[in-house]
């Protein structure tokens, strides 16, 4: 058996100056859901939540973005891209069916805790989808993120980088 040595000199880099540790992230996605409002009365009555979006991926056209949206934008998010993409889509917090019973105690789904709770699940939701390279392509994405309002009739199709 022929002996081997091993290769154990350090591989040339760079020093790190401040602007590489402190600056801006090379590629950053950062997606927030904030300020809960119920609006309406009745069974007329939701709660709608911001969606602020900042980041720097060349395929979004807008760097930073802030619209509002209702729990069932975020249901027909998920459903266009179970549809669309070949992405493995996360659920949703549930629908709290419980909470919408009449002679309750509480507000039910109008409850501050439990549109926190929602506010929390509906963030994690769009972080994961967002953060996947293959649903960052899907144009319902986009328009769910930057649009002011949601075109539910819109066609299907990829997002194409600049």
């Amino acid at each position: 058996m022929a002996d081997t040595i091993a290769d154990t000199r350090r591989l040339f880099t760079k020093p790190q100056n401040l602007n590489d540790a402190y600056g801006p992230p090379s590629n950053f996605l950062e997606i927030d859901v904030s300020n809960p409002e119920t609006v309406g009365v009745g069974r007329g009555r939701f709660t709608t939540y911001e969606v602020r979006l900042k980041t720097n991926l060349p395929i979004f056209k807008l760097k930073e973005s802030s619209v509002r949206r209702r729990y069932s934008d975020f249901e027909w998010l998920r459903g266009e891209l179970e549809r669309e993409s070949k992405v493995v889509v996360p659920p949703l917090p549930g629908k709290a069916l419980f909470r919408q019973l009449p002679f309750r105690g509480d507000s039910g789904i109008f409850d501050d805790s439990f549109i926190e709770e929602r506010r929390q699940g509906l963030e994690q939701f769009l972080n994961k989808v967002a953060g996947h390279p293959l649903a960052q392509n899907e144009r319902c994405l986009h328009m769910f993120l930057q649009d002011e309002s949601v075109d539910k009739t819109y066609t299907p199709s990829k997002i194409r980088q600049a």
